[in-house]
């Protein structure tokens, strides 16, 4: 060993020393930055040297930059983002509907149903009452009216829920074309030896922002790279390329459905806002459309047959009160009153005027198994109990996927983020073993001094 082997050993302990307080540093300066992943400078051995029969260490050195990350836990908070952002949308659009059928504040559809048959009620008392007659024909046309704002509302959310289809797909694409381009960024730094921490962390904060919006299952690849996938199969990301996703309008439903690469991937989303909105859209709303039109369908058809039934004032056989529907889809939304005359109610069962059994049977439909072997009201409360349920069940989903979400993304802080006062204490060890090298290196630079100064003294 040699002067200039121990003023080696402490400039190498000084300069990995020095890498460690910057490696503090940036932990420190990033400790608010969102996805940062802390970082722990490795230390290694440099290889001895051997002297004779000794073998004498040679210091130490700053042999790379870890980022500390939990591969496992981040997959797993993916997936329950996933959850999270389908339970999200479904959650919203479900509250959104609840709405449409909120009976208690006396603006749902079981109020004017019963509104309308009690009309004939009071019609039956009076048959000839103009008044209670008009008063009938109104009561028709305001459930007319709800009915159709119920479906018309049902069916702007539906087209909502399908521009917001569209939107999804570009926000996908966006986030799989970054992601494309930091897999490269983090292939060519690795490739040249550099630290791509800064770049995985970049690409993982993006891989959970894409998590939101659909199912991804990532497969790491060499050098740092991976490749995105569906839960599918569809390929979103293959190392320094993405794929995006198209929309393409039904022809049969009007609606836009998912591709990829020319192929239907509409079905196969299983999870994310996308799979929420896709499920609103043709699940949800619907499987509620269709009940509702069976019931304007149920009431409409049973009214008018037992009109039919019974002889108006002008002594006429009844006639239809509304307007006749081809089908049950689109029934609701396309309820109409037929008559504006009120002397055409055919309140008489038997043609004098002052009879009203037909009325009584008119205001009777209200009890009687007409809307899919139930009767009207009964039939609407299971659509408001089916509605209330699915918003209740999908509310209280998110609650605990909430809660689930958030205890991973404490674990994942707990693995990656960083602690002010651990680092404080790193910086405390780097600086005093600085100083020490500093000191060793002070020695040995005086104790070359020493040596010059005695070899001068000798030749002078």
């Amino acid at each position: 060993m040699s002067l200039s082997s121990s003023l080696s050993i402490a400039l190498r302990s000084m300069l990995a020393d020095q890498g460690g307080m910057d490696v503090v540093s940036n932990n420190i300066a990033n400790a608010n930055t969102p996805g940062y992943s802390r970082e722990v400078a490795d230390f290694a051995e440099t290889p001895p040297a051997e002297y004779g029969n000794l073998s004498y260490g040679t210091g130490v050195t700053l042999s790379d930059i870890q980022g500390v990350r939990d591969s496992v836990l981040q997959m797993r908070l993916n997936q329950e983002t996933q959850n999270q952002g389908k339970l999200n949308v479904e959650s919203n659009g479900l509250n959104q509907i609840q709405a449409l059928f909120n009976d208690s504040s006396g603006t749902g559809l079981q109020s004017l149903l019963s509104q309308f048959f009690n009309g004939f009620q009071q019609l039956a008392s009076d048959p000839t009452n103009a008044g209670l007659r008009q008063s009938v024909i109104g009561d028709a046309q305001s459930l007319a009216t709800g009915f159709q704002q119920t479906a018309g509302a049902l069916a702007t959310q539906q087209h909502g829920a399908d521009q917001s289809v569209v939107q999804t797909v570009g926000q996908i694409n966006q986030i799989t074309s970054q992601i494309a381009t930091l897999n490269g960024q983090i292939s060519d730094a690795t490739g040249s030896g550099q630290n791509a921490n800064a770049f995985v962390d970049q690409r993982s904060q993006l891989i959970n922002q894409l998590s939101q919006f659909v199912d991804v299952q990532s497969i790491t690849a060499d050098e740092g790279s991976l490749t995105l996938t569906t839960n599918g199969g569809t390929a979103l990301v293959v190392g320094n390329q993405s794929f995006n996703l198209q929309t393409q309008m039904s022809g049969s439903a009007g609606f836009h459905d998912v591709y990829a690469q020319g192929q239907d991937i509409t079905s196969s989303i299983q999870s994310g806002s996308l799979a929420g909105y896709l499920q609103i859209r043709d699940q949800e709303i619907p499987s509620i459309l269709n009940k509702l039109d069976t019931l304007a369908n149920g009431v409409a058809t049973a009214v008018n047959q037992q009109n039919e039934s019974g002889v108006d004032l002008n002594g006429h056989k009844g006639g239809n009160i509304f307007s006749p529907l081809a089908t049950v889809a689109g029934s609701a939304l396309n309820l109409n009153v037929a008559i504006t005359d009120p002397n055409l109610i055919a309140a008489s069962a038997d043609g004098t005027p002052g009879n009203g059994d037909n009325a009584t049977a008119l205001a009777n439909l209200q009890t009687e198994n007409i809307v899919d072997n139930q009767n009207p009201i009964d039939y609407y409360s299971g659509i408001v109990f089916q509605v209330g349920n699915d918003a209740s069940t999908a509310s209280s989903q998110l609650s605990g996927e909430q809660l689930l979400v958030q205890q991973l993304q404490d674990q994942v802080n707990s693995v990656s983020g960083v602690s002010i006062n651990e680092e404080a204490a790193n910086l405390i060890l780097y600086q005093n073993a600085y100083n020490a090298a500093a000191r060793v290196a002070s020695v040995v630079a005086g104790l070359f001094q020493t040596a010059i100064d005695m070899v001068s003294a000798s030749t002078s």
